[in-house]
């Protein structure tokens, strides 16, 4: 086998947590878009997309992951800072009802956000994994072809 012809490609992971009242927990960015988005990030060696997304809602929001349930997985090719990139995605449950306390060097906020009255800007794979990991069916594998924003 050709190594050159191996896949070579990044992973990233993110968390879809509802309270009590069924709003979904976002995060607002301080970089790129400045967008509001899922707690999670890109993957670290030796991680597993499991512990990837743990590590990340915990930097981000100072919350502790619980049970984590796969939902989907997404392939996209033109990732802006990885190239090709693997996002899991997890339905994440939290060990106890803190409330998120935002890092602050990368997320300005962080809040409980209702289903219908997502905030801008956010972009459309961000709705899109948050729709599929509460529909409650098998684990989503799909593509991305691409963001557009809702502003």
């Amino acid at each position: 086998m050709d190594p050159d012809s191996i896949a070579r490609i990044a992973t990233g992971a993110a968390n879809v947590i509802t309270d009590r009242d069924g709003r979904v927990l976002l995060v607002h960015h301080t970089y790129g878009h400045s967008n509001w988005e899922l707690p999670g990030g890109l993957g670290e060696a030796d991680e597993t997309p499991a512990e990837n997304a743990a590590r990340e809602l915990r930097e981000e929001t100072g919350l502790v992951a619980g049970r984590l349930t796969l939902t989907g997985v997404y392939y996209e090719r033109h990732h802006r800072f990885a190239g090709p990139l693997l996002h899991f995605v997890f339905r994440t449950e939290l060990v106890d009802d803190r409330d998120p306390i935002p890092d602050l060097e990368e997320i300005s906020e962080a809040a409980y956000w209702p289903l219908d009255a997502l905030p801008v800007p956010m972009s459309d794979f961000t709705e899109r994994r948050i729709r599929d990991a509460l529909a409650g069916g098998p684990v989503v594998i799909g593509r991305v072809d691409g963001r557009t924003w809702r502003e």
